[in-house]
């Protein structure tokens, strides 16, 4: 009675109904469809395109096109959809998961709507897990789209950004989630607007849906590269600051901390490091490196903000007085009092960027997916992804036999078991296919198989091209191979002559996945088509899985029962407890993915911000009032760190606000504490603001406007990039370090989500600073080139990242600041005209 309501009220025998209906309107269009010419039948895209551009809607034209698709398939594939396909590519459509069996041909179905969303031509990725399958299938499938007039594109790691822009730019693209995911951080790292490959994400098919957001899911796709900051920069800006003498070199105040270099300490700079200029933009690294050292040294005090213990600079938290273990100050600071106190200065960082799968396929504007195995993990696909898992039903019924596990007492007994099983069926003929969790496992299974004297292939997932050949080598009779469950995916293992006589291909388990889809993976490999097959899966009591959930009473009661180890025992409830062992494992999983997810959505947040702040920098034509408004928040901030609304006048520091207008943002002179004396810190800001935007002016009057627009962005880019890749650092260390607040009953993600948020306001602040700083300071050169901040490469998975070309540039000779004016008056050009650039 209970099976029987299910059925009724299964919400999957609800879509399947409905998406029979949509099945059946194509194929009532097929005698008409077939009546047309190749030419007519091409012309259909064209005619879908101008419907589609005149507001009807791709759900309007689906009937249509997946008919033409269909008709197109069979006259150059030879392939003709069956209805269950037709299914499953309404169901892709619609943005969920199609899970079909194994041979049930997803590359097929999946044509059709990958069809009809590239007719908005805002461009379809399709998704693989290797690149060899990638290759096959725009080659394959490829042949049909452009029969119908598309265009398609495969994007592989090897290509030069011409050659992947040509890819991004057809109406379908074929490539690997690794490639796709690296080319968007890529694309956020370009200098120029023209660099970037990808277009805006629309919608993906992703192949084997539960590998790549499931599987795959925490693995974060990083671009790594050596920062141009070396720990001999840190050493000698420390040697360099210890010489300075307080007040004389520099100015510090005590309430806000800030330190800020005199005129004279430029000069001693400029002196010490053999430069003409310390606020060139070529020189702004070093600049860095002195600040930082200068705030170690004056604002950083020893047992009071840090500790030193065990050759390690442990922050100490202002309010609590606790040590925080595992955080480290941001933007070179830590670096600089390591240097300070004569300890071993820690690599910073070198992550540029980095993003996880789960966060890079959420940004598409529709995705879908297919897979033989889904349908256990529906929960997580439908709240993390908003996609719904349908089970399609297979075209011929399947005849497979998959029969109870046999649990032997011993590791030992099992793979001897395991063993006489594929010599046995290998003397008949039967092709055999062995599903092993580990590679050592493998390893041990072929040593035992190569003493018996048993030919066989071990599948070796690295080579992806060789493993297509296995696969389609493993149906042929007498084939002995033996891979990792999760090898193989993708290709179909088609069945010899005379296979299906013997009873098909024999699918044999050494252990459960600790994942019930992967045991189902596995199965599948097995009575694809409604083609006959076997699969057993062979347990110990000694497996990882049986250890969890206690198997020593077993194995105990089977000793008593007097047991040896080449007696197997077949019982349902052993089976169910494996089941429901893998029910929990699963679960942990889940809870471990989301709880992931919910840190990284912290970063993501933070990610488009930035990204976001980038690409208009690139795409904008002037970023004058831009900077301007970072340079009002500049002095909005020092103006106000020095007149605290709590104080008197007589107790302001008006000195404070001059020495650090002077040393960021106008020459000395142009500002006097007469000037700011009887003003309201309005006033003030609006009087500073007004001089900025005087020297601004000034500025801009000995540049054509295309170079002060240019120098705008090199400034701001290189702000950006720069106090990104060391925010990302800053993220990561607070990360692997908030766990342990969970010791003192704090949550420690929402200690992650408060502090990482200040940590942003922190960084986007010093992006004014260093904008204002260097807009008004740096000297502005006319060959000025926008630079990276570090070279980036690709790192986990294993594939390498490009370089970003930069614009040929004509270099042209810039006057140092100390070296005579060319205007012939006698002064340093600093002094001169250099005041005014």
């Amino acid at each position: 009675m209970v099976a029987f309501l299910n059925k009724i009220f299964d919400p999957n025998n609800r879509e399947l109904k409905r998406l029979e209906k949509v099945a059946d309107n194509i194929k009532k269009l097929a005698s008409e469809i077939e009546r047309m010419s190749d030419g007519e039948l091409r012309g259909k895209t064209a005619e879908f395109q101008e419907r589609y551009q005149n507001g009807e809607s791709l759900d309007s034209l689906l009937v249509e096109a997946f008919a033409v698709v269909r008709e197109g398939a069979r006259r150059v594939l030879g392939l003709y959809p069956y209805p269950v396909q037709l299914m499953g590519g309404a169901a892709l459509h619609e943005g969920n998961i199609a899970e079909m069996k194994t041979g049930e041909g997803k590359t097929l179905t999946a044509t059709m709507p990958v069809y009809l969303n590239a007719l908005t031509g805002k461009g379809v990725h399709v998704v693989t897990v290797n690149e060899y399958l990638a290759s096959r299938d725009a080659s394959e499938m490829g042949e049909l789209y452009q029969f119908l007039g598309l265009t398609v594109g495969l994007n592989l790691n090897s290509m030069s950004k011409e050659e992947k822009q040509e890819a991004y730019a057809a109406d379908i693209t074929y490539g690997t989630n690794n490639e796709f995911g690296f080319d968007y951080l890529r694309d956020n790292m370009v200098l120029y607007a023209e660099q970037r490959v990808q277009r805006p994400l629309h919608f993906a098919v992703i192949d084997e849906v539960d590998s790549i957001l499931i599987d795959e899911a925490r693995t974060p796709l990083i671009i790594s590269g050596q920062a141009q900051k070396s720990t001999q920069l840190y050493l000698q800006a420390n040697h360099f600051v210890n010489m300075l003498k307080k007040d004389e070199d520099y100015t510090y105040d005590e309430k806000t901390k800030g330190v800020q270099l005199t005129e004279e300490g430029i000069n001693k700079a400029e002196r010490a490091f053999k430069i003409d200029n310390l606020f060139d933009i070529s020189h702004v690294t070093l600049n860095h490196h002195i600040n930082q050292a200068l705030k170690a040294h004056a604002s950083m005090h020893l047992d009071v903000d840090y500790v030193v213990q065990e050759g390690e600079i442990i922050i100490v938290d202002q309010f609590t007085g606790r040590l925080m273990k595992g955080r480290r100050f941001s933007d070179g600071l830590h670096q600089a009092i390591e240097a300070k106190e004569g300890v071993e200065i820690q690599n910073e960082s070198m992550t540029m960027a980095t993003i996880t799968f789960q966060n890079y396929f959420r940004m598409y504007e529709k995705l879908s997916g297919m897979t033989g195995t889904a349908k256990t993990e529906e929960e997580e696909f439908r709240n993390i992804y908003n996609m719904r898992v349908i089970a399609i039903p297979t075209n011929k019924e399947i005849v497979r036999d998959d029969r109870a596990d046999l649990i032997y007492a011993s590791m030992e007994g099992k793979f001897n078991a395991v063993v006489e099983d594929i010599a046995e069926r290998h003397r008949n003929g039967q092709p055999v296919l062995v599903g092993t969790v580990a590679i050592e496992t493998s390893e041990l299974i072929s040593s035992l198989l190569t003493k018996k004297g048993v030919k066989h292939n071990v599948l070796n997932a690295k080579n992806h091209g060789r493993e297509a050949e296995i696969i389609l080598e493993a149906g042929q009779p007498g084939s002995v191979t033996i891979a990792t469950n999760m090898a193989g995916r993708g290709t179909d293992i088609k069945l010899g002559d005379g296979v299906k006589e013997l009873g098909g291909l024999a699918v044999i388990g050494t252990e459960r996945h600790e994942s019930r889809r992967i045991d189902n993976q596995l199965r599948g490999r097995s009575g694809r088509q409604g083609d006959p097959g076997i699969t057993q899966f062979y347990l110990s009591m000694e497996d990882e899985l049986m250890r969890r959930f206690g198997s020593d009473n077993m194995k105990s009661m089977m000793q008593r029962l007097g047991m040896d180890d080449s007696q197997p025992i077949q019982s349902k409830m052993v089976s169910k407890a494996v089941e429901s062992a893998q029910k929990r494992v699963e679960g942990n999983n889940f809870d471990a993915r989301k709880q992931l997810l919910s840190y990284d959505d912290v970063l993501r947040q933070q990610r488009e911000i930035i990204y976001q702040q980038r690409n208009d920098v690139m795409e904008s034509e002037n970023l004058r009032s831009i900077v301007e408004n970072m340079i009002k928040a500049v002095i909005d901030r020092a103006v106000a760190a020095h007149t605290p609304a709590n104080e008197e006048e007589e107790q302001w520091n008006l000195q404070g606000i001059i020495d650090y207008v002077n040393a960021n943002l106008l020459p000395e002179g142009d500002l006097t504490v007469a000037d700011l004396q009887r003003r309201d810190p309005e006033e003030m800001v609006n009087l500073i603001f007004e001089k900025v935007l005087i020297r601004y002016d000034e500025k801009e009057e000995l540049l054509t406007p295309e170079q002060m627009r240019e120098f705008e962005k090199v400034i701001l880019l290189r702000s950006v990039d720069t106090k990104w890749i060391d925010h990302i650092d800053a993220m990561e260390q607070l990360r692997q370090g908030i766990h342990l607040r969970a010791y003192g009953q704090i949550d420690p993600l929402r200690e992650y989500q408060s502090e990482g948020f200040a940590m942003f306001e922190s960084m986007v602040t010093a992006i004014e600073e260093d904008a204002a700083k260097y807009v008004m300071k740096a000297e502005i050169r006319n060959n000025l080139e926008r630079e990276e901040v570090a070279k980036g490469q690709a790192v986990n998975p294993k594939e390498e990242g490009g370089e970003v070309k930069r614009k040929p540039v004509r270099k042209e000779e810039s006057v140092g600041r100390n070296a005579p004016c060319p205007c012939g008056s006698g002064k340093k050009y600093k002094n001169c005209h250099g005041r005014l650039v």
